[in-house]
């Protein structure tokens, strides 16, 4: 089992000191110094624990149900989890999905049978990385979080609903953790500079420095902590220096190698959300938030590639007719995209990103071939009309085949008076211009032709 940091006893004040301004900071974290111990330091997530907010209640109840702590990196679901524990008086026990295994989920439930049975005391199972669990390991903590002998608090940044399984997460309240915000993160860098387990009277910070800290944590506290260990580490030269500014920051961690890492996986939930996100504003023709996502895409590393395929896909899906020219010019950007590569491609994806946005929409493409596969899994293979079907060989004429039909470009208006559906779909219409762009001249058109029709018909 992996080792439990919470289960070491808490250091005498003399102790915290001692680290805060000894020479024994160098191995102790600033992020692991400063983890709050009670709820009236922890800092955010207010949605769940502002007055009358469930987790509170259950709290202040001592009536914990089995969690899951849903929330990106550094929003606190390990620090919360421990003082839920302590809170509650349960026993801590912590495995690491990445290390652990169900011989170790068995190791634990034996020793929480034991505390329960002579002590009457509940065991408090903190899985971190829970979405790494295998189906094998989550189905070992089923019976035992079903019968209650653990309560089991489980950390993910990924979306529950896909990695926990649905008999696991049916018998857990989830709870979703939010990104700190930009105050959240100044008022955690306060304290640290203020606070004898941190790096209280070394030096200060204005409030531009913090911001740019801030800015550069992403709505991580753990970022925004280890940036400010940095800080520490890079100020050993310079220990004279007191004050820091927004410019100080800038310098001591460009020497540092620091830089801003956005949040993103290219296989899980921010991939999908950012990608859906950048698809929803060009529908909605923002150009201003369509080139944003764009821009969070690339900076999270998206494969170039892979954006400009979905610009061809969205191109026909929801501009379509109401401008031919979009898949042009989405086909053209793709294929720029892959003889140019990066950093040149951003330009390329700009344009087309933007001409998508701008330009008229329509999904009436898209909803005819969606309509049409329905009909023909519902009605079958209907027979061709015979006027349509080649009569290549004289057999085929004998029986029909190419009868009555006219041949468009030889009538005298390009219109033609016989139908091409099979006879029972003669009324069926799939495609339906909108009124929007280009397509409300095809509307017309249309109109013309099937009146056309009618007359020559009759």
């Amino acid at each position: 089992m992996s080792p439990d940091l919470f289960d070491q006893p808490m250091k005498k004040s003399s102790e915290r000191d001692e680290i805060a301004t000894g020479e024994s900071s160098s191995w102790t974290p600033l992020a692991h110094r400063m983890r709050p111990s009670v709820l009236e330091e922890f800092v955010g997530q207010e949605h769940i624990l502002g007055k009358n907010a469930p987790l509170r209640n259950w709290i202040a109840q001592d009536r914990i149900p089995s969690l899951i702590l849903w929330g990106p990196p550094g929003s606190g679901k390990t620090t919360l989890a421990r003082i839920i524990a302590r809170t509650t008086k349960a026993k801590f026990k912590s495995i690491s999905a990445v290390m652990g295994g169900v011989k170790d989920i068995k190791e634990v439930v034996q020793e929480a049978r034991f505390l329960r049975d002579t002590q009457n005391r509940n065991t408090l199972l903190f899985v971190d990385e829970i979405h790494r669990f295998n189906q094998s390991q989550q189905d070992a903590l089923l019976p035992h979080v079903e019968e209650g002998t653990l309560i089991l608090i489980g950390a993910t940044t990924e979306n529950p609903s896909f990695e926990i399984n649905s008999a696991l997460l049916s018998r857990s309240k989830v709870l979703r953790l939010k990104e700190l915000n930009f105050e959240h993160l100044i008022e955690i860098l306060k304290r640290a500079l203020a606070s004898s387990e941190g790096l209280k009277g070394r030096w200060t910070i204005d409030e531009a420095g913090l911001q740019r800290i801030a800015e550069l944590a992403d709505g991580d506290a753990r970022r925004a902590l280890t940036t400010l260990d940095q800080i520490e580490r890079s100020l050993i030269q310079h220990p004279d220096k007191k004050s820091l500014s927004r410019e100080d920051i800038d310098a001591l961690l460009e020497k540092s190698g620091t830089e801003q890492n956005l949040r993103h996986d290219r296989a899980g939930e921010n991939h999908f959300n950012v990608t859906s996100a950048l698809i929803k504003s060009m529908r909605g023709s923002d150009p201003d938030g369509a080139i944003y996502y764009l821009a969070r895409l690339l900076e999270g590393g998206e494969p170039p590639e892979y954006i400009a395929r979905r610009l061809v896909i969205f191109s026909s899906e929801d501009v379509g007719n109401a401008d031919p020219r979009a898949l042009s010019v989405a086909v053209s950007g793709q294929q720029a995209v892959e003889r140019i590569g990066m950093p040149e491609s951003r330009i390329i994806l700009a344009q087309v990103v933007t001409y998508l946005a701008c330009a008229p929409k329509s999904n009436r493409s898209y909803r005819a071939i969606e309509d049409a596969i329905a009909e023909v899994q519902k009605s079958g293979t209907l027979e061709v009309p015979f006027h349509l079907r080649n009569g290549v060989t004289s057999l085929m004429k004998g029986f029909g085949y190419g009868k009555g039909y006219q041949y468009a470009h030889e009538q005298p208006d390009g219109r033609v008076s016989h139908h091409h559906l099979p006879d029972s779909l003669q009324e069926k219409r799939f495609y339906l211009p909108s009124e929007k762009g280009y397509e409300k001249q095809i509307k017309a058109y249309l109109e013309w032709i099937r009146d056309g029709r009618a007359k020559l018909g009759s």
